[in-house]
């Protein structure tokens, strides 16, 4: 089955690994579309998680969104004090309603994790991968 660019896509390429070359080579977001019932999801699949079809394509997200909830944290991993979070510096991370539907969990950069009552939800937040760990990528979105 091809994906969007006309290459051959192998079922198993709708993986963790695949998801991952996508943010941290190509910085695009990419999900699955179903091309049996249009279906779009967010992780990367082989089978469509709407109608159980097997007939799916890679589908690039546009980067915006809505950030519809959110929390702050101070008891950080070890890899979010190495990026200078903690207690005196909380992160916030949250849930981004893509703007073709799907939502997303994602860091939510460029906000006071100390301050929460200044983050407003529904607002419009575009993905950032300035800060991606190759290593390790993980979404990252901040207010326009």
């Amino acid at each position: 089955m091809p994906d969007e660019t006309g290459e051959k896509v192998k079922p198993g390429d709708f993986n963790a690994a695949s998801y991952n070359a996508f943010l941290s080579d190509e910085r695009r977001l990419m999900g699955v579309r179903c091309l049996s019932c249009g279906h779009i999801s967010a992780q990367a699949r082989p089978v469509c998680p709407n109608c159980p079809g097997k007939d799916v394509e890679w589908f690039q997200f546009s980067g915006r969104g809505r950030l519809a909830t959110f929390t702050c944290i101070s008891i950080v991993t070890k890899a979010m004090e190495a990026k200078g979070y903690g207690r005196d510096n909380p992160c916030c991370s949250g849930i981004v309603t893509l703007e073709e539907g799907p939502r997303v969990s994602a860091l939510i950069l460029g906000v006071d994790g100390a301050n929460p009552q200044n983050i407003k939800t529904d607002a419009e937040v575009v993905l950032d991968l300035s800060d991606l760990d190759p290593e390790n990528p993980a979404l990252a979105f901040r207010p326009v």
